[in-house]
């Protein structure tokens, strides 16, 4: 072949291979890969009953997943229920005695149980202990029921949803009657089963149905059940709502056209001049709702003058209609005072300070007992932080007495009972305190957790303590020897 046919076979191979390089990019830019699909009707995909859809696209089919143990209920006095106890208040009624001082050996722990990594605390009801882990090698939100007589697992109830280790996985408490368990997953998904068997009864999916706007750290709002109605604030398209136990059937949903925001703050039952109401701090402000008759579910009142923008701890009813609320990250605290005439509510600011300024708390809830307010500092309180304190509410400017700055407790959880204080410090040490002292005043110490992050709030049923590290529960005797 001469130079002139080279030329030429060249030339045509060149043209072919242009030819077919443009039928080839025709036919894919007309070609439709979801011709085959079928069209998505919601309703009509026979999907399993439970199945959500998280706001990320992941699907999510809570209660999916059932197991069964070797657990059996302990036949054993005392409860715990919700956050906070019975009364929502941290302080245990049970009148059992507990030890004065720890000798050798005590508070005797009694059972330890392995958990996944998180702050979630426990619950008791009818000799069992419930407690909302993270089973990070399924990758599932999991309703653990233990006994409590020996921490042997009867039942789990858990369902497949992704979480990004985010200073630990779980954070809420369950809510539980002799009926019902309630729960809300990290990422805003109620879960609720019957408390005895763990059969699955409802879900719901709070951002998909709700628009809710998971927190940055998380959910940190424990639920609430109040005469079989599950009570949760989603501070989405409603601001509350009010979720029949039995059914899943929504009763009641209160507007929110402020669009404020889930806080890690819990809903608070208050009575105030004879009216039930549920008072609860949102990003943005905060709310009292009505918790009973024909108006439930409406707003009585509300309040824009705290403005933090991360809120763990809840707001506490003091006397005379005040309530105290707090949060860290240089929020401070404030005081509101209510007032109803003629059936009309309204509400003012008394007094708002900086943290070093007053009792303030950055995690756990202050306690009002006997008429003194008791706070854990924020590490934002200069001399005082991360101490407990004790005040006067009537008079907030100075301290009645602190634990002193070679006695601090970090985040730590703190509950009363039997005229006592148990305080946990965060790196797993438990001191019990005098809480009819008119100053700090230890009665007993010991190292219970060996872990580190033991921000969980305690759990006291009978004369069995229950407390949490980052990765571990243990089941304490606190009665005396």
């Amino acid at each position: 072949m001469n130079a002139l046919d080279h030329h030429r076979v060249t030339v045509r191979t060149a043209a072919l291979t242009a030819i077919l390089a443009m039928l080839s990019l025709v036919w894919w830019l007309g070609y439709d890969p979801t011709a085959a699909f079928t069209t998505h009707i919601p309703g009509m995909d026979n999907r399993p009953a439970g199945l959500e859809s998280s706001g990320d696209g992941e699907s999510v089919r809570i209660g999916e997943i059932f197991d069964s143990f070797d657990g059996k209920p302990a036949q054993l006095p005392g409860s715990w229920p919700r956050f906070r106890g019975l009364d929502l208040d941290n302080i245990s009624k049970n009148n059992l005695s507990l030890a004065e001082r720890w000798e050798s050996g005590m508070p005797s722990p009694l059972w330890r149980v392995s958990l996944g990594e998180g702050h979630a605390a426990p619950v008791v009801s009818e000799g069992r202990v419930y407690l909302l882990d993270y089973d990070e090698a399924r990758k599932a939100d999991a309703l653990r029921c233990f006994s409590l007589e020996d921490g042997r697992e009867i039942w789990r109830r858990s369902y497949r949803v992704k979480i990004k280790r985010n200073h630990g996985l779980s954070r809420t408490i369950p809510a539980v009657t002799s009926r019902f368990v309630v729960t809300i997953g990290p990422r805003c998904h109620v879960m609720c089963c019957d408390a005895r068997s763990g059969d699955f009864l409802w879900g719901l999916d709070l951002e998909k149905e709700f628009g809710t706007e998971t927190p940055f750290w998380y959910t940190g709002q424990c639920p609430l059940i109040d005469d079989s109605i599950a009570v949760i604030a989603p501070a989405g398209e409603a601001l509350m709502i009010g979720v029949d136990c039995a059914t899943g059937a929504v009763r009641w949903k209160t507007p929110n056209p402020n669009r404020w925001q889930m806080s890690h703050s819990s809903i608070m039952p208050m009575r105030i001049a004879g009216k039930k109401m549920y008072v609860y701090c949102a990003v943005g402000g905060m709310v009292a709702v009505s918790a009973e008759g024909e108006d439930a579910g409406a707003i009585l009142w509300e309040n824009s003058d705290f403005d933090a923008t991360v809120i763990a701890p809840s707001p506490i009813l003091l006397d005379n209609g005040r309530i105290f609320m707090t949060a860290g990250y240089g929020a401070g605290a404030i005081m509101l005072q209510v007032r109803e005439d003629h059936g009309v509510f309204t509400v003012e600011k008394l007094l708002e300070y900086p943290s070093s300024e007053g009792p303030a708390s950055e995690q756990q809830t202050p306690v009002y007992f006997n008429g003194r307010l008791y706070c854990i500092q924020p590490k934002d309180a200069g001399i005082l932080r991360n101490q407990l304190v004790c005040y006067d509410p009537d008079n907030l400017s100075a301290p009645l007495w602190a634990s002193g700055k070679t006695t601090r407790f970090g985040l730590g959880p703190f509950l009363f009972a039997d005229g006592k204080i148990f305080v946990l410090s965060d790196d797993g040490v438990l001191t019990l305190l005098d809480a009819t002292a008119k100053q700090y005043r230890e009665l007993a110490q010991a190292r219970v957790l060996e872990g580190h992050d033991a921000w969980g709030p305690m759990a006291l049923a009978g004369t069995r303590l229950l407390l949490r590290d980052s990765r571990e529960m243990v089941c304490l005797e606190v009665g005396p020897r």
